[in-house]
């Protein structure tokens, strides 16, 4: 009988232990944010000044590139998930229905500002103008020759134009996973490609993995660092990283415009794209923090034309649209596929 008692005193022991482990697991203090290495500088400002300013614990940031942090993200509910995404492009109708089958049913988009897609290098040398169709023949795995898609031949840039550099073609550039590669295939290689009639009128984004692209990572600092180790090549990266190494960088025009603040936020800069994060909402109650942060973000001390992070290279939205996207925030609005196409 004492066995008995002293087993039956013991396994309420293990539940009653076992059940504060779990009550403790309902909650996290700290934030938890994923996603994409052209925003990941104006989410650590944000993230540093909530830590600073805040009785909340300063969040836990990773830079994981606007793909790998959306399939953190869309993995499913509970706080060994990502609170919040960061995006250098929007999420993608794959990506939300991904998430919706993981169990992340409610999700509220927030558009912080715009970002332009730098093609740079040393400012040792001259500035180039390229045309995109000049950059996609310089970097597509296939190109038209003789009527025919032949495997990329161009190992300099005077083998495309002789008004180009004679240099080898070297280029830095983003992973798979990044947004700024997303963006650099939608609005270089395949703008560029549709008007090709070797391609059929479809875009094509295939990029060459013979050696003159060079995959350099999620970290845009690095592919900053080779530039000025090699001053031959060119890097692709955000805005915000040539604006903040404008002492030793200069920056490719495209299609004849320079990468320009104004520029980028008309849309007159060919490359140019909207800037983003995503909020988990079902996290809420289990994460105090989270909204608290995501207002921080969206103030105008942080993304008006006077806010902090213009300082670091955002490029605002108008007015109206910061109104509206700060309003989208507040009510926490429910992403819908339908958003996305």
């Amino acid at each position: 009988m004492n066995r008995i008692l002293k087993t039956t005193a013991l396994a309420a022991a293990v539940m009653s232990v076992a059940g504060v482990a779990q009550a403790q697991d309902e909650t996290r203090e700290q934030l938890r944010i994923v996603g994409s290495s052209t925003v990941y500088p104006f989410a650590s400002y944000v993230v540093e000044e909530f830590g600073a300013t805040t009785d909340y614990p300063t969040p836990v940031i990773e830079s994981t590139g606007s793909g790998g942090g959306l399939r953190l993200f869309c993995n499913g509910v509970g706080l060994d998930t990502p609170d919040i995404t960061n995006a250098s492009r929007r999420m993608k109708p794959s990506e939300f229905e991904r998430c919706q089958e993981n169990g992340v049913t409610d999700i509220t988009e927030a558009k912080i500002g715009y970002d332009g897609i730098a093609f740079a290098e040393s400012n040792t040398n001259e500035p180039v103008n390229f045309t995109r169709e000049q950059l996609f023949l310089a970097l597509a795995a296939k190109v038209p020759q003789d009527g025919e898609l032949v495997d990329n031949p161009y190992t300099k840039w005077s083998d495309i134009d002789s008004s180009l550099p004679d240099r080898e073609i070297m280029v830095y550039g983003p992973p798979t996973t990044s947004g700024t590669r997303d963006a650099f295939e939608e609005l270089v290689m395949e703008a560029a490609s549709e008007e090709m009639d070797a391609y059929g009128g479809e875009g094509y984004t295939d990029i060459r993995q013979d050696g003159p692209y060079v995959d350099a990572g999620e970290n845009d600092n690095l592919i900053v660092q080779r530039l000025q180790e090699n001053t031959t090549a060119f890097g692709i990266f955000g805005y915000s990283f040539l604006e903040e190494n404008a002492d030793s960088l200069t920056a490719a025009s495209i299609d004849g415009v320079e990468p320009e603040p104004e520029a980028i936020s008309s849309g007159e800069y060919p490359v140019s794209r909207s800037l983003f994060f995503y909020v988990k909402n079902q996290h809420a109650d289990s994460v105090p923090a989270m909204y608290p942060y995501v207002d921080l973000f969206m103030s105008e001390q942080m993304i008006s034309p006077m806010g902090y992070l213009k300082g670091l290279g955002l490029i605002p939205l108008p007015e109206d649209a910061r109104e509206q996207a700060r309003s989208d925030v507040e009510n926490r609005e429910s992403l819908e596929l339908s958003d996305l196409k």
